[in-house]
């Protein structure tokens, strides 16, 4: 038995990525790969995306892994190094490092020689969680210039608001940013997988794509089908057993919800354990047979309880899907008060992974 099991699409990964050339032509992609490729595979991921023109990960351990693996991309580190030890592990396995602090500024300034980095200065022009502020940008271009070990310099900012598409606040962030570093000719980078849909004007010399890559729609008022993405993972399992349930019983934990007929429920085998969300709803959707059912009563564990009453014919080891083919994982995420970018992420290591190409 390998039940749940995430199915992890290569060649749909690949084909996202030539999406986001279309949509930025003119711009080379950092695909951003943090995060266990959000839930997807770190080392599987990469290998199938060697067509970008560098990959983006959070912290040094995950660049690292990429190196051991054999990944010759740039690589960028997104939360840059915090000690001298780090420092000399990112130049050993030649990582780019993003500079957001005076901390990170002085590791820089008062490190041995030896090294020669490609060093991303973040800009905070909005999102205020990494980056210079605006009136600190001088200060810290100038004193990243001087450094001995930053080579090739570039810069970028980070936007708090671009899945909201009319909402104001993005485009006076990519102002500010071309405003502050537009004559400075070095390359930039603004747009994440938000900006790369709704604002053509953050598609500049590097786009950051993280979402979109696995076929995910960041906008809430545009599908992923819309935007020409196709899902990567699809998180399926089996029905495990039938309950009759008659009218008005309950079914679950706390008895959540009762039956508003005599009814026909299956217990599909996934749960909390495997991060499927304890508070989804009932009425969530997944597909049994490839027909949309709900789930009825409290996400257990292990298990889980759907209304298969309008099912013909249904039985014990029919097919479930929860997100993925068929069921986008951001229709399925509101119904757990979430975003698609946890449901992937959350994942459990229990839960079997197989790839195809």
């Amino acid at each position: 038995m390998r039940f749940p099991c995430a199915t992890i699409d290569g060649a749909a990964l690949r084909h996202n990525l030539a999406v986001v050339r279309n949509l930025a032509p003119a711009s080379r992609v950092i695909a951003v790969v943090k995060a266990n490729a959000y839930g997807h595979g770190l080392i599987q991921t990469a290998r199938a995306l060697t067509g970008a023109d560098a990959f983006g990960v959070a912290r040094l351990d995950e660049g690292l892994a990429l190196r051991a693996a054999g990944i010759t991309n740039e690589i960028v580190l997104l939360e840059g190094v915090f000690s001298s030890e780090e420092l000399q592990l990112a130049s050993r396995a030649n990582l780019q490092l993003v500079v957001h602090t005076f901390e990170q500024l002085e590791l820089l300034e008062h490190a041995a020689g030896g090294h020669d980095f490609t060093i991303w200065l973040k800009v905070d022009t909005g999102m205020n969680r990494l980056g210079f502020r605006v009136e600190e940008f001088a200060n810290a271009w100038s004193r990243l210039r001087r450094c001995k070990c930053a080579g090739k310099l570039r810069l970028m900012t980070h936007l708090a608001t671009a899945e909201e598409p009319e909402n104001p606040a993005t485009r006076r962030q990519i102002e500010t940013f071309h405003a502050l570093t537009g004559s400075l000719g070095v390359e930039r980078s603004v747009a994440n997988s938000a900006g790369l849909i709704a604002s053509p004007q953050a598609r500049v010399d590097w786009v950051r794509p993280g979402l979109i890559l696995y076929g995910m729609s960041p906008i809430p008022s545009q599908s992923a089908a819309s935007i020409g993405l196709r899902p990567v993972m699809t998180l399926t399992t089996q029905l495990i057993a039938l309950r009759r349930v008659p009218k008005a019983e309950a079914v679950g934990y706390s008895g959540t919800w009762r039956a508003s007929r005599d009814s026909v429920v299956g217990i599909a085998a996934i749960g909390y354990g495997d991060g499927y969300p304890r508070n989804m709803r009932n009425g969530t959707p997944v597909l049994v047979n490839g027909r949309e059912v709900n789930v009825v009563g409290r996400v257990s564990m292990d298990m889980t309880a759907v209304d298969v009453t309008d099912i013909e014919g249904v039985r014990v080891g029919d097919p479930v899907v929860l997100w993925g083919e068929g069921l986008p994982a951001e229709r399925v995420a509101p119904y757990a008060d979430t975003i698609a970018y946890e449901l992937v992420c959350g994942i459990s290591q229990r839960v079997a992974v197989e790839w195809k190409e």
